[in-house]
């Protein structure tokens, strides 16, 4: 039972669709971990199963070759028996003669069950052949599974690295996005801005002082002055002259 239990595993592991296991799962990581340990157990498992079903068979082998000599050897008793017989019958002894024939049949009925013991363990032979195949063939299967989780595995860690990377790269572009007015860039704009409007601020002040306002009266008064000498010229008179000689 322990055999056939430790085979049916093999055979149901064997069958697993990783993929869909993997699509079905709310976590894969997770699904992939416990595949992992899964495998790694029942390769364990079957690695005991297939060492005691090869010990077996092993000695079921040396029964059947122990079962064959004993054949042979007892082919080879009888064989000498019924000669001796055949002398002593010869020499008119007969029996002794009678003796030795009994001898040969007795050996001959030995060689006749263990030809039947040959026979016998021939299937289970066989048959444990066949079962420690099929376990090697199951473990071979589960191990190439077992990598082809654990390359899974490692697949699915640098693509969930890969996607961080991504999400850090996106959030970082995200954080200085021209576009956006809590950037940094957005906010050096507005720095830039508030700077232009105090320049601008302070130039209307200097523009109202009272500097300003006397160097506006300066200006009219020169304005006057050329009006004055427009108009004397147009007379026939002579401007005055701007400095006293």
């Amino acid at each position: 039972m322990a055999k056939q239990s430790i085979f049916g595993r093999i055979s149901t592991l064997m069958k697993a669709n990783i993929n869909a296991l993997l699509d079905s799962a709310e976590d894969p990581e997770k699904m992939l971990d416990q595949l992992v340990r899964d495998y790694t157990n029942n390769i364990a498992d079957a690695e005991a199963a297939i060492a005691e079903t090869i010990g077996n068979l092993r000695l079921l082998e040396r029964d059947h070759e122990e079962d064959r000599k004993a054949a042979v050897e007892w082919g080879n008793k009888a064989l000498a028996a019924s000669k001796k017989a055949d002398e002593l019958r010869s020499a008119g002894n007969t029996a002794d003669a009678d003796k030795f024939d009994n001898l040969a049949k007795i050996a001959l009925q030995r060689q006749i069950g263990e030809e039947n013991e040959v026979r016998a363990i021939a299937p289970s032979i066989a048959a444990q052949t066949e079962v420690v195949e099929k376990l090697k063939d199951g473990l071979n299967g589960m191990k190439g599974k077992l990598e082809q989780l654990r390359s899974k595995r490692s697949e699915l860690l640098a693509r969930a690295k890969t996607a961080e990377a991504r999400n850090k790269v996106h959030d970082a572009v995200k954080s200085i996005d021209v576009l956006d007015p809590t950037s940094e860039l957005g906010r050096f704009e507005d720095k830039v801005r508030r700077q232009e409007a105090l320049a601008a601020g302070k130039q209307e002040l200097a523009a109202s002082s009272l500097d300003a306002q006397f160097n506006q009266l300066e200006d009219v008064g020169e304005l006057t002055e050329v009006e004055a000498r427009l108009a004397a010229l147009k007379t026939g008179g002579t401007p005055a002259p701007a400095i006293e000689q």
